[in-house]
């Protein structure tokens, strides 16, 4: 590293000559709200994420503190296919569940390729939930503090940081400038490496609890004083995480800045970093810390000034994440890739003449003697109502219309006059549509006890 950064040049130096050299992407054009394969937000029950936890068992505990947490993160699969992170609340977190809905579904408005975004929540009684997409290479803590086989490599230190900022720069942008406990165990490595900022910071912890649960030496000065989260304070831990990168340790920042008042660089960097990186680098890295840990919050930069500085020290900008981690690539996605039976690959395309066809072939027909025998009981209203629900139900599949088939369907089911195999084989189909599969899941199980006929089993297979 040379003389350690011996010429400490003012921030921002020569910023313009490399930003025409390395353009910081625009996050906005980047993502342009939808991330491809992204279900949308939506409210999950909790029997649900029940089973997507086994029952919320031990060894599925991911979070940093285990059982021991207040709040505890499970790592899960949801309907036998897509990867998730739940976070489970203790129970007097968020007594209103009103609260919290509206919360959740305002952070589950936000899509980007930066962060690990929210998919839904779960408000049942007094349990409350929120399900992340779930990233499976590890937390930042974790590479720079407990790496195993090799430390993190400086290209990808400055591309973590970097991308962070872009994730605040994102969240900014949309209104969600407050970010709580912002540390290294909040940015998780997807299928990619790529780093992502987690989605859960950006809701508290409770309603009124605290925001940040790290050691109070890394707590910006100012909660300290009132107690509240402000977009400064959310810098000041940017800076935090900045001295982490740099020292690959949880330096607490008034030690940091004495060492960098002392210009004691050798001590405040990793070691491992000999002969990564220039001078120059590491003195802009070393700056923008220092005042992201400014004590009056005036004197911090902004989100977007940070993208502006780090984009131009970033090098390696074609390799991989996963190369420059050294970490296997082309493991299980996000959404695990499973052949599709011929009925699968129809469902997916919405065919229903080529649904009706597979069917056939193993055996579905129209219920046998269903409309004669409705037909005989139309001598009251309430049974001519029933027919026309599931006329309509009818009709509404055929057009595609799931939503308003299911609508009409359980209307039919609900009466229970009449039993109908058909009907429960189009509910569980629309359920399939509209991405509803454990409720699909029970009507063919329904259709299959009704029919014996007809091979339930081979619809969801």
């Amino acid at each position: 590293m040379g003389s350690c950064f011996s010429n400490l040049r003012p921030f921002g130096w020569d910023s313009q000559y490399k930003a025409s050299v390395l353009e910081a992407p625009d996050v906005e054009n980047e993502v342009k709200g939808e991330v491809d394969g992204l279900p949308v937000f939506q409210e999950y029950s909790f029997e649900q994420l029940r089973l997507a936890t086994s029952g919320f068992a031990v060894e599925n505990i991911v979070s940093e503190h285990g059982e021991k947490a207040p709040n505890v993160v499970y790592k899960g699969k949801l309907d036998a296919q897509r990867r998730i992170a739940v976070k489970r609340f203790n129970r007097a977190a968020w007594p209103d569940p009103r609260q919290f809905m509206e919360e959740a579904r305002s952070v589950g408005q936000l899509r980007n390729h930066r962060l690990a975004n929210l998919l839904g929540c779960c408000a049942e009684e007094e349990e409350r939930l929120l399900v992340a997409e779930y990233l499976p290479n590890d937390t930042l803590a974790k590479h720079l503090f407990h790496w195993e086989t090799q430390p993190m490599k400086w290209p990808m230190r400055l591309r973590v940081v970097l991308y962070l900022a872009q994730a605040l720069e994102y969240c900014t942008s949309k209104g969600r400038a407050l970010y709580h406990d912002l540390n290294a165990y909040r940015v998780l490595f997807d299928d990619d490496c790529n780093p992502r900022l987690s989605c859960f910071g950006l809701m508290k912890n409770s309603r009124d609890g605290k925001s940040y649960s790290t050691n109070l030496a890394f707590t910006p000065p100012e909660y300290l004083r009132t107690g509240r989260v402000t977009p400064e304070s959310v810098i000041y831990s940017f800076g935090t995480l900045l001295l982490d990168v740099l020292s690959g340790k949880h330096i607490p920042p008034s030690r940091a800045l004495d060492l960098i008042r002392d210009r004691n660089f050798e001590t405040l960097t990793d070691s491992c970093l000999e002969g990564q990186f220039s001078d120059e680098d590491g003195t802009e890295l070393v700056r923008l810390a220092s005042r992201c840990l400014h004590y009056e919050q005036r004197e911090r930069p902004n989100v977007k000034s940070l993208v502006t500085a780090l984009a131009p020290l970033q090098n390696d900008v074609d390799v991989p994440s996963y190369v420059l981690m050294d970490i296997p690539h082309g493991g299980t996605s996000s959404l695990e890739s499973l052949p599709l039976s011929p009925l699968g690959d129809a469902c997916f395309r919405m065919d229903l003449t080529a649904i009706h066809e597979i069917l056939e072939q193993v055996g579905y027909k129209d219920d046998e003697g269903t409309a004669n025998e409705l037909s005989f009981q139309m001598w009251t209203d309430q049974m001519q109502e029933t027919l026309n629900s599931k006329k309509k139900g009818d009709n509404a599949f055929r057009h595609k219309d799931f939503n308003t088939a299911i609508e009409c369907y359980t209307q039919f089911i609900d009466v229970g006059t009449m039993v109908s195999p058909t009907v429960f084989a189009r509910r569980c189909l629309s359920y399939l549509m509209t991405d509803m599969p454990q409720q699909a899941l029970s009507d063919a199980v329904q259709a299959l006890v009704f029919s014996q006929k007809f091979e339930a089993a081979t619809l969801l297979r």
